[in-house]
């Protein structure tokens, strides 16, 4: 189940399947889905062609076992980091740097007063309104969290497919989702990062179907 948030309050709460027609969220797809068979690379021409192209994609297609089983379910509570560093919609743009420069983390879910989710803020968004020298800010618009971060955001259940979840990520060209509580406490966040330790640690599981 995904959702969707911003200052405002919730505006969304459905399937996967449905999220296309928030209008905030579709206006902010940025990346689209991988394609199916190697159409990225125009193997459907190639493979009209003949030769030894369409010889090599008949090769790959054999290899893509398409009836095979979906492997495991894994939902976003056994991967998720639970432990999460946040920053206020509060906060300066300088404050919100030097969180995510001292924690190394290169994005951040964003609260407000009452620790509800509005957004996230990356170092993209922050230095549309700062500069940094070698790693020190050395000037800063007068500029709140609020005004700079991506919202509203998408986030997702605890018992959320992973699978979807990375589904979600392609097409919306996001790097990583908060998981919500059912009382709406921040309970996590997933990076690429985590579904790719969960992919090489569980070889079988096949993301994209």
């Amino acid at each position: 189940m995904f959702y969707v948030q911003g200052i405002a309050g919730q505006t969304f709460r459905g399937p996967l399947e449905s999220l296309d027609r928030v209008a905030e969220i579709a206006r902010a797809r940025r990346v689209r889905a991988i394609a199916h068979d190697g159409e990225e690379l125009g193997t459907q021409a190639l493979a009209a062609g003949g030769g030894p192209g369409a010889e090599a994609i008949h090769a790959y297609r054999s290899m893509l076992q398409i009836d095979q089983e979906r492997g495991p379910l894994i939902h976003a509570a056994q991967i998720m980091q639970s432990r999460v560093i946040v920053v206020a919609a509060d906060a300066t743009v300088e404050q919100a740097w030097q969180v995510l420069a001292e924690r190394r983390i290169h994005q951040a879910p964003v609260l407000d007063a009452g620790q509800r989710l509005v957004g996230i803020v990356s170092e993209r968004d922050l230095l549309t309104a700062l500069n940094v020298d070698h790693g020190r800010v050395r000037d800063a618009l007068a500029l709140r969290v609020t005004d700079v971060m991506t919202s509203p955001v998408v986030y997702a259940a605890p018992v959320t497919d992973i699978r979807r979840i990375a589904q979600v990520m392609l097409d919306y060209g996001v790097a990583g989702m908060p998981i919500v509580a059912e009382n709406e406490a921040l309970a996590g966040f997933i990076s690429r990062g985590d579904i790719l330790r969960a992919v090489m640690i569980d070889p079988p599981l096949n993301l994209w179907r």
